[in-house]
């Protein structure tokens, strides 16, 4: 079954400094015509990162929009055009958090809200992690590092404290390891 749209003319609504906000209008495969908002994004990189000792490495930062401080995996949007999505992900470690990792293994790849955002979010697992990072948040971004082991994630996530997508695939992906 053929499922795609085709657009046919687009509106912009709003240029910010890291989204556009557009109304399209598309052709739908039926033939009948249709409207779309849609945000576009440069894309995101997170980190599920471990300490030695067994912990994950979350950051609690308030979140605006929700209204609520949030306990997530560090993450941010690609810089530049281009940028490499685990070079995002080792600075948002860095930047976020007292942390650094040798390198990152991708372990996924999605969408975050796919119905009305092209945001792709890369989700990567960090190897050789350690304290000494010597980088700080932008001067927008005010977090705190939280550790948690296992026991403690498993907990959090009984009792709805974790509503972030990011961190709830990374963390049951993290929970499902050796």
């Amino acid at each position: 079954m053929d499922l795609k749209e085709t657009k046919l003319s687009s509106e912009p609504i709003y240029e910010g400094s890291f989204v556009t906000i557009s109304r399209d209008r598309v052709r739908l495969s039926n033939g009948n015509e249709s409207q779309r908002v849609v945000i576009r994004h440069p894309g995101a990189a997170c980190v599920l990162a471990e300490t030695e000792d067994g912990k994950v490495v979350l950051v609690r930062q308030w979140r605006y929009a929700a209204d609520q401080a949030t306990l997530e995996l560090p993450a941010g949007k690609l810089d530049i055009a281009g940028e490499d999505p685990a070079e995002c992900a080792l600075r948002e470690l860095a930047e976020e958090t007292p942390y650094v990792a040798d390198s990152v293994k991708l372990l996924y790849s999605f969408y975050t809200a796919v119905g009305f955002c092209d945001e792709k979010m890369y989700l990567y697992q960090a190897q050789g992690v350690r304290l000494g990072s010597e980088l700080s948040n932008d001067e927008d971004e005010i977090t705190e590092t939280v550790l948690m082991s296992k026991e403690e994630v498993r907990a959090a996530l009984a009792n709805d404290e974790i509503k972030d997508g990011k961190t709830l695939i990374g963390l049951q992906y993290w929970l499902t390891q050796n």
